[in-house]
């Protein structure tokens, strides 16, 4: 329950309550002192109170899933999280904000800048083109100005967060060949989602690693899209994901060559320098680096670096809880921008260990 009077906190609504991120999003939700959830939407749960879906929430949230209906939502709420599947988000997301809510998509659904990058992609035409120029891409770290003041946010995909900000203080100053970027991340399964499929079966996935998506994975524009923004030119990479037999995580190493000769030092105090005002960034000292134990359950990102001389390749490590910097604590983060909060309420807290 919100520690905030009623006139005080803000009114929220998730659409979409029944998947994982829907779920983080209230595990979140339910304690921010600033806001109120008034009301919750599962088509595939209808009508189901959401305690019965996530027993875990008994004694936190009393709601009644209901089906997907933007006009109610828009009465009822001043901000709406869309934790829908991608394709979904378009038209309840293009209606919300016609209402005047304030729309934070969890989805792919207005990530991408060109339209045309839809149909390649994700198989789909975008309906709602105007949209995706208004978006901001919800990487607080890099938009946090333009977030606060948003009607939509993009919240961004877990791989790209951990990407982008792994990359971004050495793209951003020219520390680095752009075209000699290569990227590998390892995801834990709830990355794929709460749906049953057969290749997330636990006997399919234990004891097991795969890499998937190869050179065609839907996270690689988004990771362009960002990076070229950061370099004022067009970038392109190699990423390739790995599925690993764990339940939250990822953990993404990055290889480029350096354009000079650049110690480990250095590079460490560009980045501290990059993120110096950046809460939820920890850049690790010369000597370790990030696991995915250390962040889990939090909002946090810890990324650390190695400068290779012999190759005159620098060697960054992110890593992230894809559910929440990944997606839910993120979006709450953009939320907080948006409501004039300190972007920490209700996210600051350190990662469950062990």
């Amino acid at each position: 329950m919100s520690n905030s009077s009623p006139s005080q906190a803000r009114r929220v609504a998730i659409a979409g309550a029944s998947g994982y991120t829907g779920a983080e999003l209230l595990r979140l939700l339910v304690s921010h002192p600033a806001v109120k959830v008034v009301a919750l939407t599962a088509d595939t749960h209808a009508n189901q109170p959401i305690t019965k879906i996530f027993p875990s929430l008994t004694g936190f949230v009393d709601l009644t899933c209901l089906p997907l209906d933007p006009v109610k939502l828009a009465a009822e709420a001043e901000f709406v999280f869309l934790a829908l599947p991608h394709k979904a988000s378009m038209t309840a997301g293009a209606d919300l904000v016609a209402r005047g809510v304030r729309v934070l998509d969890l989805s792919a659904d207005f990530r991408l800048k060109d339209p045309a990058a839809y149909p390649r992609w994700y198989g789909m035409e975008h309906t709602e083109t105007h949209l995706l120029r208004e978006a901001i891409y919800g990487l607080p770290e890099l938009y946090g100005r333009a977030i606060a003041s948003a009607r939509l946010v993009a919240v961004p995909g877990c791989y790209p967060t951990s990407a982008i900000l792994g990359l971004a203080p050495l793209v951003r100053q020219g520390l680095v060949d752009v075209t000699t970027i290569v990227l590998d991340s390892i995801s834990g399964v709830s990355g794929a989602g709460r749906k049953l499929d057969l290749p997330y079966h636990y006997s399919e996935v234990n004891e097991s690693l795969k890499a998937y998506g190869v050179a065609k994975h839907r996270h690689t524009p988004e990771i362009e899209q960002e990076l070229s923004r950061l370099a004022g030119r067009e970038i392109a990479v190699t990423f390739t994901p790995h599925l690993a037999p764990l339940t939250r995580g990822i953990l993404t190493t990055i290889t480029a060559a350096l354009t000079g000769p650049r110690s480990t030092a250095e590079l460490l105090e560009v980045y501290r320098e990059f993120y110096r005002d950046s809460h939820f960034v920890r850049v690790l000292p010369e000597g370790r680096l990030p696991e995915t134990k250390q962040v889990l359950h939090s909002n946090l990102l810890d990324v650390g670096l190695v400068a290779d001389p012999r190759t005159g390749r620098v060697i960054v490590v992110s890593a992230i809880d894809n559910l929440v910097k990944g997606a839910s604590g993120q979006a709450v983060q953009c939320f907080n921008l948006m409501a004039g909060l300190d972007e920490r309420t209700g996210l600051w807290i350190p990662g469950l260990y062990p």
